[in-house]
């Protein structure tokens, strides 16, 4: 069976021992070429310059023809992870009443979330909120998913809400807390997924702005999780007052620094990038609940509500964003909000957690340097400590030169004082001397006070 012949672009390190390039010989003035196959000679400055779009510097391009068979990856990855399945996490924030059980049905089309009245009637005017979590396996054309849908009982029930979003934070970071032990085990096995991947949070139709509570949980949670925001019940409003509701929700959220999910374009598809653009600006969506079938007057069965003055219909865009949330939820960015959560968010917490314990990550070890460049660092790095010893030999020359000073001044203080005793004494001796001397010329000799003390005698010649 003749294979049909295919042209790939295969990138390869410079460095490599095993290539089946062949090199042709050239004279010193030309560089060689480098070819695989009857592929165009390719100049490896040319390779390696900087207009070889989007290919390293230490990356050549390369042109080959014939079947390879590593286009087939993506048939093996789909074979591999449609027979192990998929995990997804979804979180739901709200207060009671709002829709979160029936949404989270109508979504998955089955009962996930259990639909019971268990309250307690006893009244509690601060509830605690309690994090309840249900699990159901789907399966969807031989593709298996397991879903854990977690629910914040009781949130915004309490009368002081304050800290109401704490146990909220509190979860999430449990879940990365407990990955991050399991990767730091020595034989890891198969590490199980419990990181939240998805928050919906919804917003009550009050047709107003959000409420504090709101604000403040989104603010608390929006660095941990990917954040959904969707208003509930959107059928109590007209489409003049949900528009003018989702604008004040949108200035609400950017004036206090809220991040919402984004999600990730992997191709440059413009009728993706368009279908994205749509979704982004309907932000935040606004959705309807309902796991019922009631009939439009045409006779046909849609899910939907009845009301008197007509049928509001689920999966119908000029009614609701049910099918903007379907889609960005699970059908066409799934992968999106998984790979983001493990890949930025857990790993941003990673790094926050072992910051805080003293690990320290040398930002050297997985990037490649330019040798002059790595020369100039060294260099800088030698003046620095040079400069520091300076620094330090200055501060012990002038500490010493300060208590030779010392020293010299205090000498100086007891050379003076000796000096100053010296000179008393010596006054004290020449006025002695002086009386003697007056004495002598006076032709009398007598007796000082402290020879006669001592019973001397003097002489005294005078008449």
């Amino acid at each position: 069976m003749a294979v049909e012949s295919a042209t790939v672009v295969v990138e390869e390190s410079v460095t490599t021992t095993e290539s089946p390039a062949i090199v042709s010989p050239a004279s010193d003035a030309e560089e060689p070429t480098v070819t695989v196959g009857e592929a165009e000679p390719v100049s490896p400055s040319q390779a390696t310059s900087p207009a070889a779009s989007s290919f390293p510097s230490h990356v050549i391009k390369r042109q080959i023809t014939g079947y390879v068979g590593f286009a087939n990856l993506p048939n093996q990855w789909h074979r591999r992870t449609a027979r192990e399945g998929f995990t997804f996490n979804v979180m739901v924030v709200g207060t009671p009443g709002v829709g979160k059980s029936t949404l989270i049905n109508t979504l998955f089309k089955q009962e996930v979330c259990p639909l019971e009245d268990d309250r307690d009637m006893a009244f509690d005017p601060n509830p605690a909120i309690e994090m309840r979590s249900v699990s159901a396996d789907i399966e969807e054309n031989g593709v298996k998913l397991s879903l854990t849908v977690v629910d914040a009982v009781n949130y915004g029930e309490s009368l002081n809400n304050r800290e109401s979003w704490r146990p909220i934070l509190n979860f999430i970071e449990h879940q990365f807390d407990n990955r991050l032990d399991a990767d730091a085990k020595a034989n890891r096995g198969r590490i199980l997924d419990t990181n939240i991947h998805a928050c919906l949070f919804f917003i009550e139709p009050t047709g107003h702005s959000l409420k504090a509570i709101e604000i403040e949980t989104m603010r608390q949670i929006h660095h941990r999780v990917n954040l959904i925001p969707v208003i509930a019940k959107s059928d109590l409003f007209s489409p003049e007052e949900l528009q003018v509701f989702k604008d004040r929700i949108r200035a609400d959220i950017e004036y206090h620094g809220i991040k919402v999910f984004e999600p990730t374009l992997y191709s440059n598809d413009e009728n993706a990038a368009q279908s994205l653009k749509r979704l982004l600006s309907v932000y935040p969506l606004a959705v309807i609940g309902s796991t019922t079938e009631v009939a439009r007057p045409d006779g046909t069965k849609v899910l939907g509500r009845s009301y008197p003055w007509g049928v509001v219909e689920i999966e119908n865009p000029s009614h609701c964003d049910f099918l903007s949330l379907r889609d960005l939820l699970i059908g066409q960015h799934m992968e999106s909000l998984r790979e983001k959560t493990n890949r930025e968010l857990y790993e941003f917490y990673r790094t926050e957690k072992l910051t805080a314990l003293g690990h320290k990550q040398d930002e050297t070890v997985f990037r490649e340097i330019n040798p002059a460049q790595r020369l100039e660092e060294e260099r800088n790095q030698h003046k620095a400590k040079l400069a520091k010893m300076e620094q330090d030999m200055r501060v012990v020359f002038q500490t010493k030169v300060r208590e030779k000073e010392e020293k010299l001044r205090m000498s100086e203080q007891e050379l003076f004082k000796r000096h100053q005793a010296m000179r008393d004494e010596l006054n004290v001796q020449r006025k002695e001397l002086e009386e003697r001397k007056a004495r002598l010329e006076s032709g009398r000799l007598t007796a000082s006070p402290a020879e006669e003390k001592k019973g001397r005698r003097g002489f005294n010649f005078a008449r």
